[in-house]
């Protein structure tokens, strides 16, 4: 519906015919046609790796420029020095921004083992305190899951960290209470989580925070980079000559020092299967132009 009413606005705006074209459709029947087609230049692509895997193959035979934005499993390491008050609620907040369906979350808070038990205790109470419901209501933080299909992915990955011998801390399997209907899930955060288990390997796309400890900053950012993916990473601490260290050790393509609003200028994608190419700032602009070279004078 976004897409729909920002199409008649640039209409009504007097944009030329052709600028900007909208074609509705799947993703297969339409995205593939466009991916495969002789006369489209380039795509872009935000979506899952499997999608972005299709539309590289559609696309091969015209040999035609990808860029992608597929998933993720951002780490969010949480220094010695970090302030842990001010550093665990918003770290929360910022996994289940849009119910955690979102290819940057930061759904790995990786935390000094000697600190673990304050981080739960601070998890829990920013989880509970979140409201889920209508999200019509103002009150409302988290509403409902996308679908059905994704509904049923969050829960039995929820049901796989349980069975994988993670710690519950709050949320769990099931709806939220007095929400029995529809697709509403229970904000949930585990502890005692190891890299090798699914709810941390795996992108869930749903609230689920992952809490996972260390011993030492080398084997924090070791943590961090043992994932297929490197979308987005937070790094939290007050001495920030060893939060910008950390930070350009990890594998990722866009790395936030204490919670820094956002900004439009900075690069914005991937390392590893979290797909290729830029996004935002003069990188993502140059995305969608071609290089020319004119030699000589004669």
């Amino acid at each position: 519906m976004s897409a729909l009413l920002f199409a008649q606005l640039v209409h009504d705006a007097g944009l030329p015919p052709g600028v900007f074209n909208l074609v509705n459709g799947s993703g297969p029947e339409v995205g593939g046609a466009m991916a495969a087609h002789p006369d489209i230049d380039m795509i872009s692509i935000t979506g899952s790796n499997r999608a972005g895997a299709l539309v590289a193959q559609a696309a091969a035979p015209t040999v035609k420029r990808v860029t992608q934005e597929l998933g993720g499993k951002s780490p969010n390491i949480l220094l010695p020095d970090a302030d842990f008050a001010k550093a665990v609620p918003p770290g929360v907040m910022a996994a289940f921004r849009n119910v955690g369906q979102s290819c940057s979350a930061p759904t790995r808070m990786i935390v000094p083992r000697n600190r673990l038990a304050e981080v739960e205790a601070l998890a829990a109470e920013t989880a509970k305190a979140i409201i889920v419901g209508d999200p019509q209501r103002e009150e409302t933080v988290l509403g409902p899951i996308a679908n059905e299909a994704q509904f049923h992915r969050v829960q039995a990955m929820i049901d796989a960290g349980l069975s994988e011998g993670a710690k519950l801390v709050c949320g769990g399997p099931g709806r939220v209470q007095g929400h029995e209907q529809g697709f509403y899930t229970r904000p949930t955060v585990f502890s005692e989580v190891d890299s090798s288990m699914r709810i941390a390997r795996e992108e869930i796309f749903g609230p689920v925070l992952c809490l996972i400890a260390y011993d030492t900053v080398d084997e924090a950012v070791a943590i961090a980079n043992d994932t297929v993916y490197g979308l987005g990473a937070h790094v939290q601490g007050q001495d920030l000559e060893q939060a910008r260290s950390v930070a350009s050790r990890i594998r990722a393509g866009q790395v936030h020092l204490n919670y820094p609003a956002w900004n439009p200028m900075a690069p914005f994608g991937g390392y590893k299967r979290s797909g290729n190419g830029r996004e935002y700032g003069v990188h993502g602009f140059e995305e969608y132009l071609e290089t020319k070279a004119i030699v000589g004078f004669g």
